[in-house]
């Protein structure tokens, strides 16, 4: 392991606070960096009750969920002004290069908060590594693994992720949607010459996916609601090649089995 502080030297520590961005109950900080700058500016900016940032400079790091004891480095920030409300902070250029490339090992604060003094963390961090390009979401994980929300789809679909594509692109299958926040469950297919990226492709773009069970929902509350609420999983997939009617077949027998249609939003 190669210390962070050979790689991003910061002449005085004590003009920084370190940011442990962590899920806030609500997302995950790193959720928020890939799918909007702005929203991941918006973490540095935000104050609550305390004046946690009450040093000169920000040095952001994002919790990277998806390994143990990880953290992304998320930029260095300049606080231009501390008001009631928010901080109004500015992106450094100071080791802009690695933001969102660089991956840090370090366990983390060890106690509560967000805002921690930099120079007590600093030289305890280890490089685990440098990314090519700067993290623009996970990759595939496989198909009996998917368990996402709808806009971690969103964001996947939008920016192409090519292996998502590659794989989602290439398979029939069916496939649930879950409700968080009823508990209720629309079982979908695809079939024909759609792969479950084209049918997924159409829920980013309508929120809904033409159902009408869920077009309901979307039409009253808008996309926002299936952002907030909808979880997606494949529960059976096969190759192209398979026969339509097993798939419409395996979709009837997974509505049976959930009670999607007495219980959920399947009226077929």
């Amino acid at each position: 392991m190669i210390s962070l502080s050979s790689v991003l030297h910061i002449e005085n520590e004590f003009d920084y606070k370190v940011h442990f961005a962590v899920y806030n109950y609500e997302e995950q900080p790193l959720d928020a960096f890939v799918r909007s700058k702005d929203e991941w500016q918006a973490w540095n900016e935000w104050r609550g009750h305390r004046d946690d940032f009450n040093r000169k400079y920000i040095f952001s790091l994002i919790k990277f969920y998806p390994q143990q004891e990880r953290w992304l480095f998320g930029g260095i920030y300049e606080v231009l002004e501390r008001n009631q409300e928010k901080y109004t902070v500015k992106l450094l250029d100071l080791h802009k290069e690695f933001i969102g490339r660089l991956l840090i090992k370090y366990p983390g604060p060890g106690a509560r908060g967000r805002s921690f003094l930099f120079e007590n963390h600093y030289t305890k961090m280890q490089i685990s590594q440098i990314l090519e390009e700067q993290y623009s979401g996970e990759t595939f994980c496989g198909f009996d693994k998917i368990e996402h929300s709808f806009d971690k789809i969103e964001h996947i679909i939008k920016n192409q992720r090519l292996d998502w594509k590659t794989a989602l692109l290439n398979v029939k299958g069916v496939y649930l949607i879950v409700d968080k926040s009823n508990g209720k469950k629309y079982v979908g297919s695809a079939y024909g010459d759609s792969g479950i990226w084209s049918r997924w492709e159409c829920y980013v773009h309508t929120g809904h996916g033409l159902n009408e069970g869920l077009t309901e929902i979307i039409s009253l509350a808008g996309i926002d609601y299936a952002r907030k609420n909808f979880q997606f999983s494949l529960l059976e997939f096969y190759s192209m090649r398979t026969d339509d009617q097993l798939i419409i077949d395996r979709e009837q027998f997974w509505k049976r089995v959930l009670c999607s249609n007495n219980y959920g939003y399947n009226l077929n």
